[in-house]
């Protein structure tokens, strides 16, 4: 179902007690899931996701924050792989049978010499800004529609360009060159969102960061004290004076230890939690209550388990005490391979039911998945 962007925002930040809670999927099917689907006699609207009729809101995205795109060169291509070299000089190689995302082999920093050679990438200019497409998303709020922006992620953004490790050495090794292009990078959001915030409001910040694993996160409490937390305020303290009422952060893994320091840092909004790394959002719904909204928190994993132990998920994450707001109940990524069709219809129609929602027809067509 279509969910207007008022609906959405007052769901989100708790002021929606009154309205039906939200019941999406996030992210879609994992490649390979299709053609298990179409042999288990999948129809083509269940195949594209539209059969289920997800709740979804319309976005539209405003600004230019990230590095600038040079072109993506192709080195070597054949039925499964394929090498780029990328818009940041990287090498990377995507195994087109099991990935959307390609790999990077090689990373372009090592040092602070290094970091300004391409720090030119990363600065302010007039292209940054179209105001054809802000006078579309002023429309396209008009009618429902949500607007979102995105700042590079503090640690994302390093891993980008030193690698994960290095990336991690960096913040005791190379302070000043996290630093300086923190700097950088905020000092290019701030000028963006700043002159777009003169003739529209922006409802929704949104960070990836993608910075913790099973075992927690690879950056600590003080490391988002010192480096993320003046990088995130400088950026959100202005588009929330502007108007904005989301900050939200896309990070999987366990985040447990330092979710205290991201709501420091202005967070109200987290996705996807996921509890195969140790998230339950009912746990964290009770400690930290309405301080926090989120997204997901349905472990995918169930659906390859059975009836009766989707059933005991649902009935745990869709409890009474999570229907006050603050969330939208979903898988907490992609669906696995291996999940049954005639399971997830299960899954989509019993959440339906639990949450109160009327029952899924035909002619009720929804939200269409991003990835293919």
């Amino acid at each position: 179902m279509l969910i207007r962007r008022e609906h959405y925002l007052d769901w989100m930040t708790f002021g929606g007690q009154s309205q039906r809670p939200l019941f999406s999927e996030l992210f879609g099917p994992l490649i390979g899931l299709e053609q298990e689907w179409r042999e288990q006699g999948a129809s083509e609207h269940e195949l594209d996701m539209t059969a289920f009729d997800w709740d979804y809101v319309p976005t539209v995205r405003v600004g230019n924050t990230g590095p600038r795109r040079t072109p993506t060169v192709t080195l070597r291509e054949d039925d499964e792989i394929l090498v780029q070299r990328d818009y940041l000089g990287r090498t990377t190689q995507l195994c087109k049978k099991t990935a959307t995302i390609p790999l990077p082999m090689d990373f372009p920093v090592k040092s602070m010499d290094d970091w300004l050679k391409l720090k030119p990438l990363f600065l302010f200019d007039e292209s940054r800004i179209d105001p054809k497409q802000i006078v579309q998303a002023r429309a396209a709020q008009a009618d429902g529609a949500l607007v979102v922006c995105s700042m590079p992620g503090a640690f994302n953004m390093l891993r980008e360009l030193m690698g994960e490790e290095n990336g991690c050495v960096a913040y005791y090794e190379e302070p000043e060159l996290v630093r300086d292009l923190l700097q950088t990078m905020g000092d290019t959001c701030v000028e963006v969102y700043r002159r777009i915030g003169e003739s529209l409001v922006i409802d929704q910040l949104s960070v990836h960061e993608d910075f913790a694993g099973r075992s927690g996160p690879l950056a600590g409490p003080s490391q988002i004290k010192e480096f993320f937390e003046p990088y995130y305020r400088r950026v959100w303290d202005l588009l929330r004076e502007q108007g904005a009422r989301i900050f939200q952060q896309d990070t999987d893994g366990n985040i447990n230890p330092v979710i205290p320091s991201l709501l420091d840092c202005g967070l109200n909004s987290i996705y996807p939690m996921e509890p195969a790394a140790g998230m339950d959002i009912v746990q964290v719904r009770g400690q930290y209550g309405q301080r926090l909204a989120m997204l997901g928190g349905i472990d995918k994993h169930v659906l390859r388990q059975g009836r009766e132990a989707i059933r005991r998920e649902l009935e745990h994450k869709l409890q009474p005490s999570m229907l006050t707001g603050g969330i939208v109940f979903g898988l907490d990524h992609r669906i696995p391979n291996g999940t049954p069709l005639a399971d997830y219809r299960y899954y989509v129609d019993l959440g339906r039911e639990i949450l109160g929602l009327p029952p899924r027809t035909p002619d009720k067509l929804g939200w269409r998945r991003m990835a293919f």
